[in-house]
């Protein structure tokens, strides 16, 4: 606080005030306010001014006395305090006196990661994207607590009630939660479902104007979620191959398109034993729907789709492809992968989180067989990966060809067909080493046999650790061929977070558009993610969501308990606790506020004030 003068001239004649004014910060910056009016007090020299502004502070927060004060100065501060306490100065009861011992604390809700969350839905212009699809303002304000769950602390419909009023959402959105209820919920599941593509279709555009996006890319990827229960009444959910390690249970599977950021641009659910190579035109005609025809880009997938047909769906759109190609394709160029001349090494930088990262050799050669790019890859890291799988698969299909040689020995397996299948499920099992083994069973002698085919396992081996990549895209080096294709592994890297903290699964519902729907708002928390790692990369820091996450758990909200001594009145104020450098440095690099929520002041009237206005 200081005392500023104040002079306005009326009919000729000069009037002084003085008054006691204080700096406050406001969203437009530093402004002053005005305490109260001096009137025309002389306060005494200029030099004295903020010592008698202070001594009128203290007074004015409650300092019973003034030691060492004059009587005129505690005239000054007495009519200060009544001129405060008239005008009222726009702040009503900012000034009261405090049983101290009886300062409280209550209702501590964590903030930060909340308050993040619903910046970050502000930023994508969502509310207005979700209005467009004819969602109301409640429907919108759902809609944005079940993904900040997502976002922050998954848990089913059933349990996110008790969580929303565990945070400070209530605070942060100024909404009343204390009565919502799991069936709200659902039936804004059901209220979502038929709106995701035109959601999808149109967050998509606004985050490629808002970051700046590059959707000449698109990279695409299936990982498969499986269902806690039987999900009859999911005429998705089936049995095939899991990628969670769960072929017990009934999935469905997840097709994903990234752009080369990692930022979403669709996604699609398939039945749970489709084949990687069948989602391909399907998803080719989504992404279609939700960015309009993009001739001239460029589909990454992996060499699961790598056959002629699918390569074939890519062209027909005019876009190009690039993928890695098929075992067959790579047994093609042994001789090239055991030529030690032609080829380069990739440069590979470390890790930003670890500048003594050691990265593993990779150098590539390309070749050209008409209108296709091949770059063959040699990798020391993927040899001894490569080594150890094959070694692995190898001792599990030996293992179980030895069982089912038992079964037809000891005679518990004699239809000669019942057999052939038997040996077929063993080969599709293990493909990867089936091909050098030569399996035959003897009618004759009820015997089944197998014999390893050296030429065979010997070329195997000599192609651990390579790799073939192929494109149509003529203008691109080796090396930027090599590194789009590594672009790819964004999509696992999605599938990560999507499972590990977004909590896509195991999924609990059992009906078709809620699983889908379910999926969908884990793809919408995913964009939020993807939103915060990206501003943080564009500010030259590598961290994760789960990392910031636990640094702003430490932002709360609460409830400060404020007894006053003479009335016995109590005053509570729900304000947000000061950011700590760490968070402020957080909501700085997203270009968010600190302020989490405006002080809400609430007066109380105790019982022992009410027994005394009776008496």
């Amino acid at each position: 606080m200081y005392i500023r003068k104040s002079t306005r001239t009326y009919k000729g004649k000069t009037y002084t005030n003085y008054l006691l004014v204080e700096s406050i910060q406001t969203p437009k910056g530093p402004r002053q306010r005005t305490i109260c009016s001096l009137g025309s007090l002389e306060p005494g020299p200029v030099e004295d001014w903020l010592g008698l502004a202070h001594k009128l502070e203290s007074a004015l927060r409650g300092q019973g006395s003034l030691p060492e004060s004059s009587e005129e100065l505690k005239s000054w501060a007495e009519k200060a305090r009544q001129s405060s306490s008239r005008s009222d100065c726009g702040r009503s009861g900012s000034t009261i006196t405090v049983a101290t011992d009886d300062i409280d604390m209550e209702q501590a809700r964590e903030a930060g990661p909340e308050h993040v969350g619903h910046q970050l839905w502000r930023q994508l212009g969502l509310n207005p994207i979700l209005q467009r699809a004819g969602l109301s303002h409640r429907a919108c304000m759902l809609t944005e607590v079940m993904t900040l769950n997502r976002l922050i602390a998954p848990s089913s419909e059933h349990a996110m009630p008790d969580w929303i009023r565990r945070t400070a959402l209530a605070d942060i959105l100024g909404q009343d939660f204390s009565r919502l209820e799991d069936e709200a919920l659902y039936r804004n599941l059901d209220r979502l479902h038929p709106n995701r593509e035109h959601i999808e279709r149109e967050l998509a555009e606004k985050e490629k104007t808002l970051f700046n996006l590059d959707d000449s890319v698109y990279l695409y990827d299936l990982t498969s979620t499986y269902f806690e229960g039987q999900a009859k009444a999911n005429p998705q959910a089936k049995r095939g191959y899991s990628r969670d390690q769960r072929p017990d249970c009934k999935q469905v599977v997840v097709g994903l398109v990234l752009d080369r950021d990692g930022f979403s641009k669709a996604h699609e659910i398939f039945d749970g034993n489709i084949q990687d190579r069948r989602s391909l035109d399907q998803m080719l005609d989504v992404l279609e729907k939700r960015t309009g025809k993009r001739v001239g880009g460029t589909v990454i997938v992996d060499r699961g789709m790598a056959f002629d047909e699918n390569l074939e769906q890519i062209r027909k759109r005019g876009l190009h492809y690039l993928t890695a190609g098929r075992q067959a394709e790579r047994n093609q160029w042994l001789d090239e992968l055991e030529n030690d001349t032609g080829w380069e090494q990739i440069h590979r930088t470390p890790s930003p989180r670890n500048p003594f990262q050691k990265k593993t050799r990779v150098e590539i050669k390309r070749q050209q067989k008409g209108n296709v790019v091949y770059i063959l890859c040699r990798s020391e890291g993927r040899e001894e990966k490569d080594r150890a799988i094959r070694e692995k698969q190898e001792t599990k299909m030996i293992a179980d060809l030895t069982k089912l040689q038992q079964r037809v020995a000891k005679g518990r397996l004699k239809d000669e067909n019942k057999i052939q299948r038997s040996i077929g499920r063993l080969q599709e099992r293990y493909p990867r080493v089936a091909r050098y083994y030569e399996i035959s069973y003897d009618g004759d002698d009820k015997n089944l046999s197998w014999k390893e085919l050296a030429d065979k396992k010997a070329i195997a081996k000599k192609l651990d650790g390579s790799y073939v990549l192929k494109t149509d895209r003529q203008d691109l080096t080796a090396d930027e061929i090599w590194r789009t294709y590594i672009l790819l592994t964004r999509v696992e890297d999605a599938f990560r977070d999507l499972k590990s903290p977004l909590m896509e699964r195991p999924i609990f519902h059992h009906l078709q558009h809620r699983t889908q729907t379910h999926i969908f708002l884990c793809v919408l928390a995913y964009h939020l993610l993807t939103a915060i790692e990206h501003r943080f990369l564009q500010a030259g820091i590598h961290t994760s969501w789960a990392t910031i996450r636990d640094q702003l758990r430490t932002h709360q909200v609460v409830t400060i308990v404020l007894p006053e001594d003479q009335h016995g009145r109590v005053l509570k104020i729900r304000k947000a606790t000061i950011p700590e450098p760490e968070h402020r440095l957080i909501y700085e690099t997203l270009r968010i506020p600190a302020e989490v929520m405006r002080p809400v002041k609430t007066w109380y009237q105790t019982e022992r004030s009410d027994e005394k206005n009776l008496k």
